[in-house]
C-alpha cells in the first residue's frame, strides 16, 4: 500500500447611508461627499465606496427564522414514559418545553419565539455530545426512537418551527462497524479511511497528533489511521466514491423519511486534506459544490449552514454554490470584545468587514454555541452587558442563533461538559431539569438564574431576547433591510442602520417600510449621542419616530426628525443621551 493515502470530510448593499458624528467624520458607505452642518459647513469629506459581497446569497426561510440551538441531553428529562426521570434529557422532554420555544401564539409574553430549532447530534452514539456516531440511521437511545423523533418534526410544524440537525460528516466512531471492519486491508471498507504503514510525523493545524496506530487482526503487523479531532474519531476518505455515496444515502434519509429541514455541517472546513493541508481544500470546496446540488434536489428549500472555524473572508468563500450560510467566528469574537472593552470601534470595524466579505444576509450571528465559553462568563457576570451584546446581535443582518439557556444568562466555561450544563428551568432541585437525577450538575447560581423567576421579572432578559425576537419577526426591515455602520465618532457608541425593505402596497405603488435606527453604548459611562445625516433615504415629512425595544427598562424618547428639503435626515440627534451599557431601536415610520 502507498506510504499515504490522503481524504475525507468532517463537522462541517450598501446602503445610502452616511453619519456625521459631533467631530465631523462620515461612514464610509456611498463614496459621496456628506457634511456636518454644525461643524464641517463648507468641507465634504469623499470616502471610497464600499464594495458589495462577492457572490449571490441563497436566500429562503431561513432568513427570516431565528434558531435556537439545543442540547438535548441537557435540555429537559420527560416526566413520563420510557425515558421518564433518568437525569437525561431526551426528545419526549423537548416536546415537552416546545411552547417555551414557541407556542404559536407570537405573544411575547408567552414564548421566546423562536422559528427554527438546531439540534446536536441525533444519531447513536458511545459518547455523551454524539460527534461520534456508530449509526447514522438511528437516533440515540438514551434520548429515544426514530419514531419519537418523527413526533417531534409533527409537534414543531404545529407550532411553526424548523428542525436542523447536525450533521457529521468528517468522521464518526471507531466502534462503528465501517471503522472496525476496515482495519483489515483485504476489507471492501479499508479504503473508506485514510491509511499509513507508518506514522507521517506531522501535526494537525492545532499541533495535534492526527495520526493513530491501530493493530491488524490476525497480524504482526500494524497500520496508522488519520483522525484529526481524536483517535476514537477516525476521518473518513472522501475520495473514495462509496463514502460520497453512503453519505448521500444519510442525507436523503434525514430530508426525506426524517423530514428535517437541513443541516448543521459540523468543522465543514476540513471535509477533505491534501497531505499536511488539513483546512479549506479546493478539493473540499469542488465536494460541497456537488453536495449543495444533491440536496437541494432531494429537498430544494433545505438549508445548510458551515461550521467554518476561520477569518471572514475564507468563511465566506463556502457560500452560495457550496452553502447557504455558515457561522461569522470573527463577528461573534469582535461583538464579545467589544463590549467587555468598552470599544464600539471593535465591533464596527468587524461588522464592515463581515458586511464587506460576505453575500447579503447570508452570515449566521451568534455570541456562543457548545464548543465556546458562555457569553455571561466572558462577561464577567455583567448582565448589562449581556442585554447590550443580544441587542446588537438582532439588530445586525443574518440568520441570528441563540445557545440554550444564552437567553437566561446561564454560565459555563470549559471544559465542554461544563458549558452543555442542564437548562436552568427553576430555582428547585435540579433545576427542575430532572425531578430524580441528572447527567450533570446544574451551575451552582440556578436558584439565582432560572426561567421561572425571569419570566415574571419585566426587566429580565429572557423578556428582552422575547422582545427582540418578536419585533424581529414582525419587522421585514430587521430581518431584510439593507445594513450600514455608521462612524460615530463617540467613545463607546455603535450606530447601525438597518433601511426599510420596499414593497408594493394594494394600488401596486412601491413603498419603502420603516427604517431602523440601532444605537448603542458599550461603554460604562453616559454618553451624548452624536448626529445623524444620511443621503438617499427621502423620510417624509409626516414621518413618525418611536423606540421599539430597549435594554433600558424607561427608555430615552426620540428627538423630532430634522429632515433638509430632499428628505434627508441631517444633523438629526436620535436621543440626546444614553446610559452606560444600553441599546436602544428606533424605528422611523
Amino acid at each position: 500500500m502507498s506510504a499515504y493515502v490522503s481524504c475525507r470530510l468532517r463537522r462541517v448593499s450598501c446602503v445610502v447611508f452616511s453619519v456625521v458624528a459631533s467631530l465631523g467624520v462620515i461612514s464610509p458607505a456611498l463614496g459621496q461627499a456628506t457634511i456636518n452642518p454644525e461643524t464641517s459647513p463648507t468641507t465634504p469629506v469623499v470616502v471610497p465606496a464600499k464594495q458589495a459581497g462577492p457572490r449571490v446569497s441563497p436566500t429562503g426561510w431561513w432568513t427570516d427564522a431565528v434558531f435556537y440551538q439545543v442540547f438535548v441531553r441537557s435540555f429537559y428529562d420527560s416526566r413520563q414514559g420510557a425515558k421518564a426521570n433518568d437525569g437525561i434529557g431526551d426528545i419526549q422532554g423537548l416536546i415537552d418545553k416546545l411552547d417555551y420555544l414557541n407556542d404559536g401564539k407570537g405573544d411575547p409574553a408567552t414564548s421566546l419565539g423562536v422559528t427554527a430549532i438546531w439540534l446536536l447530534p441525533m444519531s447513536e452514539s458511545p459518547t455523551y455530545h454524539g460527534y461520534d456516531t456508530t449509526d447514522y440511521f438511528t437516533v440515540e437511545a438514551d434520548y429515544g426512537t426514530n419514531e419519537d423523533f418523527k413526533r417531534l418534526v409533527d409537534e414543531c410544524q404545529k407550532r411553526g418551527i424548523r428542525v436542523v440537525i447536525d450533521l457529521v460528516l468528517n468522521h464518526h466512531s471507531d466502534k462503528h462497524e465501517w471503522f472496525t471492519r476496515a482495519i483489515d486491508p483485504k476489507s471492501p471498507y479499508h479504503d473508506w479511511f485514510i491509511w499509513s504503514d507508518k506514522d507521517p510525523g506531522w501535526k494537525g493545524p492545532w499541533n495535534q497528533k492526527v495520526w493513530h496506530r491501530v493493530n491488524v487482526p490476525k497480524s504482526e503487523t500494524s497500520l496508522y489511521y488519520y483522525g484529526i479531532f481524536s483517535p476514537r474519531m477516525p476521518d473518513l476518505n472522501y475520495r473514495n466514491a462509496e463514502v460520497t455515496k453512503q453519505m448521500d444515502e444519510v442525507v436523503r434519509f434525514w430530508l426525506t423519511d426524517m423530514r428535517v429541514d437541513g443541516f448543521r455541517l459540523d468543522a465543514i472546513r476540513h471535509l477533505i486534506e491534501d497531505g499536511k493541508i488539513q483546512e479549506n481544500t479546493p478539493e473540499t470546496h469542488d465536494w460541497l459544490k456537488q453536495f449543495n446540488s444533491k440536496y437541494k434536489a432531494i429537498k430544494p428549500d433545505a438549508f445548510a449552514v458551515g461550521e467554518v472555524w476561520a477569518g471572514s473572508e475564507e468563511i465566506a468563500s463556502y457560500i452560495g454554490k457550496e452553502l447557504d450560510s455558515c457561522f461569522e467566528f470573527e463577528l461573534s469574537n469582535a461583538i464579545i470584545k467589544g463590549v467587555k472593552d468598552g470599544n464600539a470601534d471593535v465591533i464596527a470595524k468587524q461588522i464592515n468587514r463581515t458586511l464587506a466579505a460576505f453575500p447579503e444576509l447570508s452570515q449566521s450571528t451568534f455570541l456562543a454555541n457548545h464548543d465556546q465559553t458562555r457569553s455571561l462568563t466572558q462577561f464577567g457576570g455583567n448582565i448589562e452587558m449581556a442585554r447590550v451584546a443580544a441587542m446588537i446581535q438582532f439588530t445586525l443582518p443574518g440568520v441570528p442563533f441563540v445557545y440554550y439557556g444564552e437567553e437566561i444568562g446561564m454560565l459555563g466555561d470549559k471544559p465542554d461538559e461544563k458549558l452543555r450544563t442542564p437548562m436552568q428551568w427553576s430555582g428547585e432541585k435540579w433545576a427542575s431539569f430532572s425531578e430524580k437525577k441528572s447527567w450533570q450538575e446544574p451551575q451552582k447560581d440556578f436558584r439565582r438564574i432560572n426561567v421561572k423567576k425571569q419570566e415574571i421579572e419585566s426587566g429580565s432578559l429572557l423578556n428582552l431576547y422575547r422582545t427582540l425576537i418578536h419585533t424581529r419577526n414582525a419587522s421585514p426591515t430587521l430581518r431584510r433591510g439593507q445594513s450600514q455602520v455608521l462612524d460615530s465618532q463617540a467613545t463607546g457608541v455603535l450606530t447601525i442602520i438597518r433601511r426599510g425593505v420596499k414593497t408594493k402596497d394594494a394600488q401596486g405603488l412601491e413603498r419603502a417600510g420603516p427604517t431602523i435606527v440601532g444605537l448603542f453604548n458599550v461603554s460604562d459611562k453616559e454618553v451624548v449621542v452624536p448626529s445623524v445625516t444620511t443621503t438617499g433615504l427621502q423620510v417624509p415629512t409626516n414621518a413618525k419616530v418611536a423606540v421599539i425595544a430597549s435594554t433600558i427598562a424607561t427608555p430615552p424618547q426620540p428627538t423630532p426628525l430634522r429632515l433638509d428639503d430632499t428628505g434627508n435626515l441631517w444633523g438629526w440627534v436620535p436621543v440626546s443621551r444614553l446610559p452606560a451599557r444600553s441599546g436602544v431601536w428606533i424605528e422611523i415610520k
